[in-house]
């Protein structure tokens, strides 16, 4: 089905139902697309370079006697076959981006200008201190940036990601009840609307974690912490906004009880991006907080990296913060202090091999200079305001799992679907046919069928209006009883619905020559 100048269904197009099947398998500018191993042959290769003369081999006996079975191809072969790979990729420069809690934002393309510079592309983590001041200018100016915005006393650039930003800053509350002859104390409370990396980390830094129950309107039940108090309590790890697109109200209670009780208050920053500039997690209690630069600072996201994950800590956590990190002098160079004994603080000791990912803090440090501090507050501001907007449009065809108004995502459950034939999955597989990545599906847990949508700043009105307009449709499809149009979906895909159960079980790693019928016939 065409589609209207304002996003909207129009009539089919006449010839759209008997298009004609192509010789050639293409279908208009989309050509198609066989395996690197089909379109190859392992006979002949693109590159012919001349024997080399005049070398000794130094593997004896270990060099390889056959091929790797690698196909060959011309460069034009190669370079086609990528580009009709990506055409069949989703990605934030195609479309909206929907998912829920991953904040897919745009990635300025200042930003890769930045960092593709010399000085920063090129430098090396074993060069000289002294040739390397621009790029520990970076990291100072970038440490200074993220401690101003978060309210907090210091700094760990070095996590490579959310994750290991987790690691750090609990690793650094395990040294701080350490130094204090506190080590009794191995409980840390984590609301069961948490991210799954959180009790994750906890055990892996020797904690026992205890749940905390979710209260009727989506935040942290108190009554419920409070029972969970007492002399052997680490901390608690807690994420602002919650999981569920909302602020915790009882945040500054929140935050009190657990010191009160002796503990360190965590913060998960994976949702900084709705309050920054806005709200400084250091004047809420916060002790430390991981900083994903892909959510709030436009660095790319995925992929396998490079990913970033700075972890901010309160005065109290500061002293314990990891090697290496940077220093100014008296004379007012840049010194990287590298080693636990050149420190003046009791460093819980290093995370990494060198100082974390120059490309993503040139990245970050370049979105924070172009928006400044007010630019960074809107971006917050206009988050949450698509948030609402999507959900405020959406309400009406679709069940809000939580009254009120949201944070930077909306969250809606699947009791809209009962009775329809239509799941969760099925209505996520129509959006693919719709143009659209799914939305985060069936998370946080805590809600029923959960579709946890995130437009970010990122998006305009008119491209919100087009989303709203094919999640209205759908929903409306999915409630006159249209149930083939989901149940089957996506039929527009290069791939096809999967047996997504099949494929993670017994997943098809390696790629073999299909069998011919003569050799099944020699068999």
């Amino acid at each position: 089905m065409a589609m209207n100048n304002v996003g909207r269904p129009s009539a089919p197009i006449a010839h759209e139902a008997a298009a004609p099947t192509t010789f050639s398998g293409a279908r208009g500018l989309l050509q198609p697309t066989s395996l690197i191993f089909e379109t190859g042959s392992i006979e002949r290769t693109g590159v012919d370079l001349p024997p080399t003369k005049g070398l000794k081999a130094r593997l004896s006996g270990l060099a390889r006697q056959t091929s790797t079975g690698n196909p060959g191809l011309s460069e034009p072969e190669a370079m086609r076959h990528y580009v009709r790979l990506s055409q069949r990729n989703y990605a934030i420069d195609l479309g909206m981006f929907p998912l829920g809690s991953c904040t897919m934002k745009h990635n300025a393309r200042l930003n890769e200008k930045m960092a593709r510079l010399p000085g920063f592309a090129d430098v090396h983590p074993l060069q000289p201190v002294s040739t390397v001041q621009g790029a520990l200018g970076v990291m100072e100016q970038l440490s200074h940036w993220l401690i101003t915005l978060t309210g907090m006393k210091g700094v760990a650039l070095s996590p490579k990601a959310g994750a290991h930003g987790e690691l750090c800053g609990m690793l650094a509350i395990h040294a701080a009840l350490d130094a204090a002859g506190q080590s009794h104390r191995r409980r840390v409370l984590v609301p069961e609307s948490a991210h799954g990396t959180n009790p994750a980390t906890a055990v892996q830094c020797g904690f026992v974690v205890d749940e905390i129950k979710a209260a009727k309107d989506g935040r942290v039940d108190l009554d419920d912490l409070k029972t969970k108090l007492g002399e052997d309590v680490a901390g608690i790890m807690l994420t602002n906004p919650n999981t569920c697109g909302l602020f915790e109200r009882d945040i500054r209670t929140i935050a009190d009880l657990i010191h009160g009780s002796g503990g360190y208050f965590y913060c998960d920053g994976a949702n900084f991006n709705a309050i920054a500039g806005r709200v400084r997690p250091g004047d809420l209690g916060v002790d430390a907080m991981h900083i994903n630069l892909h959510k709030t600072f436009s660095t790319p996201h995925g992929g396998g990296g490079p990913g970033s994950g700075p972890t901010v800590l309160s005065d109290a956590l500061a002293p314990f913060a990891p090697v290496p990190y940077v220093i100014k002098l008296a004379d007012g160079k840049l010194d990287l202090v590298e080693h636990e004994d050149d420190s003046d603080g009791q460093p819980f000791g290093r995370m990494v091999a060198f100082h974390g990912q120059m490309g993503m803090y040139s990245r970050a440090l370049t979105y924070m200079l172009s928006h400044g501090a007010d630019g960074i507050k809107q971006a917050s501001e206009d988050a949450v305001l698509n948030a609402n907007y999507v959900q405020a449009c959406l309400k009406d065809h679709m069940s809000v799992a939580f009254d009120g108004v949201c944070m930077h995502e909306a969250l809606f459950d699947d009791a809209w679907l009962e009775g329809t034939g239509v799941s969760t999955l099925d209505f996520a597989k129509a959006m693919i046919d719709e143009g659209y990545h799914p939305m985060t599906m069936y998370f946080p847990l805590v809600v029923h069928g959960a579709m946890l949508i995130e437009p970010t700043e990122s998006e305009s009105k008119a491209s919100l209006d087009a989303f709203i307009a094919s999640m209205s449709g759908l929903a409306l499809a999915a409630k006159s009883g249209d149930t083939a149009r989901f149940t089957g979906a996506p039929y527009h895909a290069p791939v096809k619905r999967l047996d997504e159960t099949r494929a993670a079980r017994k997943p098809i790693l390696k790629w073999a020559a299909p069998i011919t019928p003569a050799q099944i016939a020699a068999e």
